[in-house]
């Protein structure tokens, strides 16, 4: 019987800059494999096919998507065998730190044809200079962007009935967990469950779900507690020694999203903008914290204008992350139309012979 696949991001760009949970992956794996590259997008379909070769074989397989291009893939991480391979060059370098032991490296440094590469040079370098403004520009606007959310949650904090939302938790967690302790350690993961891409903001969170009986879909404003209650949640779990995996935002880094426990096939998630979600299957429940709020005109018409500023610079990130993106299919181009094909496709037969479970 296959295996499944799940999907989520590999990376983030946020208001806090270019973020990633690869460092967690590499903790947990029996063997880590650094794929070491220039700007390539021909490794994508190396990756996939590997998806495809362990899923055929039975293995369950979390495959890594770029939020500059939502169909390329950064990295699979099969289940069972602990394996984990990773694109560890630009635009995230990881370096192995356990070589000989659980880390090995695959460099494509040397499968390029160096007369084609000298020629495409001139157009390539111009092309790096011009998207790394463009990156920059993105990535300010999403950290002027970060600043302005926190106006809009901070009135709201002010007229939140945090006692009534505390109940809320303790409610939540009798519910979810009566009085079950499975006496172990939790298996703790983490996932990045979107991002802005290139085409706006994009998230997995079907993909992270699909297999999940009860979904709980928070409906609440800026600032009223929804990543609070999902940790709480999660740290409550934990001690009972129930396994969490703990769904990233793709604005703020130390916000989560999604709170999900695979052992009771229970999740609950932020099912507002950016990412709105509503009940639309059986075991979906709307968990509505908008009644906490307390109704406020002045507070109404403060966030009517940082909800303009807020959407303006989003905009604003969505625009320069379109033009970065752009610019970095063009390199990516550049890089593989100057690929020895031959000496590549031997070099990525290394990566499904490397480990045979």
């Amino acid at each position: 019987m296959n295996g499944k696949l799940t999907e989520s991001m590999g990376t983030a760009y946020t208001g806090g800059g270019l973020t990633h949970k690869y460092e967690h992956l590499i903790q947990q794996a029996a063997t880590t494999v650094f794929i070491k590259s220039p700007p390539t997008f021909a490794l994508s379909n190396i990756l996939n096919e590997l998806a495809v070769f362990y899923v055929k074989r039975g293995y369950d397989v979390d495959r890594f998507r770029s939020p500059l291009h939502i169909e390329k893939t950064d990295g699979i991480y099969v289940k069972g065998p602990e394996l984990f391979y990773v694109s560890a060059s630009y635009p995230i370098p990881l370096e192995p730190t356990d070589l000989g032991g659980k880390h090995r490296v695959v460099s494509f440094y040397d499968v390029y044809d160096e007369t084609k590469l000298r020629e495409n040079n001139p157009q390539i370098a111009g092309h790096l200079e011009e998207a790394a403004t463009y990156l920059e520009k993105a990535l300010a606007s999403l950290s002027e962007a970060k600043a302005i959310h926190d106006e809009w949650e901070t009135v709201n904090i002010r007229r939140m009935d945090w006692p009534a939302h505390e109940a809320k938790i303790q409610s939540l967690a009798n519910d979810l967990f009566g009085s079950l302790d499975l006496h172990k350690n939790a298996a703790v993961s983490h996932r990045i469950i979107g991002s802005l891409s290139s085409k706006g903001a994009h998230d997995f969170i079907p993909s992270i779900t699909k297999s999940i009986k009860r979904r709980l879909l928070i409906k609440a404003l800026p600032g009223t507690g929804k990543s609070t209650m999902m940790k709480a949640l999660g740290e409550e779990a934990e001690k009972r020694g129930i396994d969490v995996l703990y769904g990233w935002c793709g604005l703020d880094t130390g916000s989560i999203d999604l709170v999900q426990f695979p052992e009771l096939s229970v999740c609950i998630f932020d099912a507002t903008e950016p990412h709105v979600y509503d009940a639309e299957r059986e075991g979906d429940e709307i968990l509505d914290l908008v009644e906490m709020c307390v109704p406020s005109e002045k507070a109404e018409q403060e966030i009517d204008g940082i909800r303009t500023r807020y959407k303006e610079t989003i905009a604003n990130a969505a625009g320069y992350m379109q033009s970065y993106a752009r610019l970095s299919s063009q390199i990516d181009a550049g890089m593989d139309s100057a690929l020895d094909l031959k000496a590549f496709h031997e070099k990525a037969e290394l990566l499904t012979k490397l480990i045979a479970p």
